[in-house]
């Protein structure tokens, strides 16, 4: 009886897998969302991951709209993007400006006539330790991944609601998981937003909008070169480098847009990129307490308060022999090909 009731239990639990996979199947071909055509705003989409996301956007049929600050990285996206047989148009725009943001939208409906996918993507990051960031880099990390994304987002919902379609991407980071030493205005801000972005999965999902958070890890994108580094900015800016290039701590920016055009498309709820961004998720949701005691340990190996303190220093100021070595070589590529470097 027992040896029975143990296969039987072995049965349903095979089964109940089964259907959960075959339900989430169906579920997604439901949901699928056909992107030839869609009109797509990329917010910050001139450079790093908001470009090669237009370029992943594009290759599946979407038209472009870009905005980001400085018209001349515009320019080149737009030739580059061209380039490649895509539909392209763009808007310079400070998207902390909600009035900036509004009459960009108005460019973006009047040049297409409607926005089908809205991918918050814009982003900035100041690295290093508690002591040296301000009021200021919190203020300013505020502003430009949440306030903007709540900016954009309200400027693009009604029109999406009235049709009962539409895709809004928020490009949040695992940050807003797990928050992590020398990054505390990034990680506060990207706790608001991912915050933000599930409650908004909530509200408009009855609407047939589709709201899906993403967490990225550590990406080849080639940013680090424009992110700001404080303190010992060179040591700081060399680790950051270091393990933004290695191959076991971070993801190609093209296998990420990829990831995150999919779960656009499929209307997924949450996407955490990398294998090891989603093993950190999972052990930190299980056992918060360790990973926040980890971090303490962590944080006493990272480089202390010294150097310009809370003055900011770009990577491109930051360089050293070993940031610009052979061991760094896929994410200068990466900035060279993805409009990091003109800056």
């Amino acid at each position: 009886m027992e040896a029975g009731a143990g296969r039987k239990a072995i049965f349903w639990a095979i089964a109940g897998v089964g259907a959960a996979v075959a339900g989430r199947a169906l579920l997604r071909k439901r949901r699928a969302y056909d992107l030839i055509g869609k009109v797509t705003l990329v917010t910050g989409g001139s450079r790093g991951l908001g470009l090669v996301l237009a370029r992943e956007f594009a290759s599946r049929g979407a038209r472009l709209a870009l905005c980001a600050r400085d018209p001349e990285n515009l320019d080149r996206a737009q030739a580059d993007l061209e380039a490649r047989g895509a539909e392209v148009f763009t808007v310079p725009c400070d998207v902390t400006d909600r009035s900036q943001v509004e009459r960009m939208v108005e460019a973006v409906r009047k040049h297409y006539g409607r926005i089908d996918v809205l991918v918050n993507n814009a982003g900035i990051i100041a690295v290093g330790p508690m002591e040296t960031m301000t009021v200021e880099d919190y203020e300013e990390a505020m502003r430009v991944h949440f306030w903007a994304c709540v900016y954009t987002t309200l400027a693009v919902t009604s029109e999406m609601q009235q049709r009962r379609e539409g895709r809004i991407v928020n490009i949040t980071s695992i940050g807003g998981k797990i928050s992590v030493p020398h990054l505390l205005p990034y990680d506060a801000s990207k706790f608001a937003q991912v915050g933000f972005s599930e409650g908004l999965r909530a509200e408009l999902a009855k609407d047939g909008v589709l709201v899906t958070t993403v967490c990225p890890g550590l990406m080849r994108t080639g940013s680090h070169v424009n992110a700001r580094f404080k303190s010992q900015h060179r040591l700081e800016y060399t680790l950051f480098s270091l393990l933004d290039t290695l191959p076991l701590t971070s993801i190609s920016a093209e296998s990420a847009a990829r990831q995150i055009v999919d779960a656009c498309k499929f209307g997924e709820p949450e996407v955490v990129l990398s294998f090891q961004a989603q093993a950190a998720a999972t052990f930190h949701a299980l056992f918060p307490g360790i990973t926040a005691d980890l971090l303490g340990l962590v944080n006493r190996a990272l480089p202390g308060h010294g150097g310009i303190g809370t003055g900011r220093a770009s990577g491109k100021e930051s360089e050293t022999a070993l940031t610009t070595s052979p061991l760094t070589a896929p994410i200068q590529k990466a900035a060279a090909i993805n409009n990091e470097v003109g800056t």
